[in-house]
């Protein structure tokens, strides 16, 4: 299930606001993409931070569009729709945060270093596999908490790019998410009235097709770290050594490098290097998130290896609640989180300062999503979105009315990136499919080609769940964007291409 919360004011709640002086559409049109286009610039370029660029560029946006006065309801209308998701975020990071203190994941960790070794290819292509297995319960945010609490660690002792993980969990996220228990595919069904196993289905040639693919691209982003870095032969994560111990490993590779220590005590140092420069410095930040930090202590004070049996039973409650969707999955994480909270550390300093311990990575993600808010109120509330749809449905050709289903995977690459899959699905694919109907083209076979756009989807600043990733792993959205989005854009390609040639999706009506 993707977990990114209706982001779409409906129509009826749109005509509230006061569009006496909201210009022609042609104009808004105009205004909505290059909005999101010097959104993209500026955090790509790390002029103005993920947040910051949030808030201001849809603010003087909206100002041009004419929305005057209502600009905050139009906002705050937008953060109602989201106060949910910030909330689920919030307890799931607090949750697991603690999990991993407490040392729930140690023995995973052990396992997967001992399994992968120190090869950075290797790590990067189980990095892919782990994000693709639990991609398959439908939810990215219980992805990327599991896999970067299992992999940054080893990324952080090797000397590895963070950016390659989240790049390669990302992709692997975003191809699976279209098994038909996630979002894409039961709104493309409920959209035209269909099964979303009719949807699927036939669809999953162009599945495995994107698996490979991106696996593939993972291989060779390691092979790209192992020639950087070298094969480095270190310890590992084997919870040895007393308090105050320190981890020391070397760059084993043709080219001199820098050691780096990982000291007890939550803090990573980078010594020794060529001349004195410590290669590896650009890549460890010293100012982590707590998840990270924790963890790279094998003697942590806030270990309850008694309590082991205790916590892996509540997660899997907390997974089985997730998935049988019995209650709201925010109340689910909070339960977990108080409970968690109470039995590991139930003196009231010992709760307080976890929950202070992990701060930074709640407020840094909670923000950005909250942040959005503002975007997407604009979006919908100037009527930008609805503008956009329409104009691109007229703006096809009439002779092009027969490849249509193509047409409409190849939009739907940009368009659920720019917009909320709400606003794509329940909007644009209706329009699509009542047109391609005049040429002989099933709704079915429409709604196919259009979960092909989702790997690059996923990687939108509009889905809570990549600002968790890239929060969790310290890495600057912009830069994750430099390596996924062209890659994201392959695959997607490459499903929309084995989908025609399976017949799945129709080339020409």
């Amino acid at each position: 299930m993707n977990i990114a919360a209706p982001l779409t004011i409906m129509a009826a709640e749109a005509e509230a606001y006061d569009t006496a002086f909201l210009p022609p559409d042609g104009v808004l049109v105009a205004l909505g993409f290059t909005m999101v286009l010097v959104f993209m610039a500026l955090i790509m370029t790390r002029r103005l931070t993920p947040m910051v660029a949030l808030i201001l560029v849809p603010t003087v946006f909206g100002l041009f569009a004419g929305a005057g006065l209502g600009l905050g309801e139009m906002i705050i209308d937008a953060i109602g729709t989201m106060a949910p998701t910030a909330a689920l975020l919030m307890f799931a990071i607090m949750y697991f945060g603690i999990m991993i203190d407490v040392g729930l994941f140690d023995p995973l960790i052990r396992f997967i270093t001992r399994l992968l070794g120190d090869d950075p290819a290797k790590v990067v292509l189980g990095t892919a596999l782990l994000a693709g297995a639990v991609s398959l319960d439908g939810d990215g945010s219980t992805t990327f908490i599991i896999t970067t609490s299992a992999m940054l660690p080893i990324y952080l002792r090797l000397g590895m790019s963070p950016v390659v993980l989240t790049c390669v969990a990302g992709l692997m996220n975003g191809t699976l998410n279209i098994v038909p228990w996630g979002g894409p595919t039961v709104r493309a069904a409920t959209a035209l009235g269909l099964q979303p196993t009719d949807v699927f289905v036939p669809m999953l040639p162009s599945l495995a097709a994107g698996v490979v693919i991106a696996l593939t691209f993972a291989w060779f982003l390691g092979l790209g770290e192992r020639k950087r870095i070298g094969q480095i032969d270190s310890t590992r994560l084997d919870g040895g050594g007393g308090p105050g111990a320190a981890k020391i490993f070397r760059d084993a590779g043709a080219k001199p490098g820098a050691r780096a220590t990982l000291r007890t005590g939550n803090i990573v140092t980078v010594a020794g290097g060529h001349g004195g420069a410590p290669a590896a410095t650009a890549l460890i930040d010293r100012e982590d998130t707590a998840m990270a930090d924790t963890i790279l202590d094998p003697n942590r004070a806030t270990l309850r290896p008694k309590l082991i049996w205790f916590n892996l039973v509540l997660t899997a409650a907390v997974m089985v609640l997730l998935v049988l969707d019995l209650f709201p999955l925010a109340y689910v994480f909070m339960v977990g989180a108080g409970v968690a909270l109470l039995v590991n550390f139930p003196k009231l300093k010992g709760q307080a300062d976890e929950i202070v311990a992990h701060a930074p990575s709640i407020v840094g993600v909670v923000s950005m999503v909250l942040a959005a808010g503002v975007l997407v109120g604009v979006l919908n509330g100037t009527g930008m979105v609805d503008a956009m749809a329409g104009w691109i449905t007229t703006v096809i050709p009439a002779s092009l009315g027969p490849f249509l289903a193509v047409i409409t995977g190849i939009l739907s690459i940009p368009f659920t990136f720019f917009m909320s899959n709400d606003a794509f699905y329940y909007g644009i694919l209706p329009v699509l499919a009542q047109s391609a109907a005049h040429f002989g083209i099933e709704p079915v076979e429409m709604a196919r080609a259009s979960i092909t756009g989702q790997p690059v989807h996923l990687q939108s600043p509009l889905v809570p769940a990549i600002l968790l990733l890239v929060s969790l792993a310290s890495v600057n959205l912009g830069d994750h964007h430099k390596k996924v989005l062209w890659r994201a854009g392959v695959v997607s390609l490459s499903m929309l291409a084995v989908g025609v040639l399976v017949g799945a999706i129709p080339f020409m009506a």
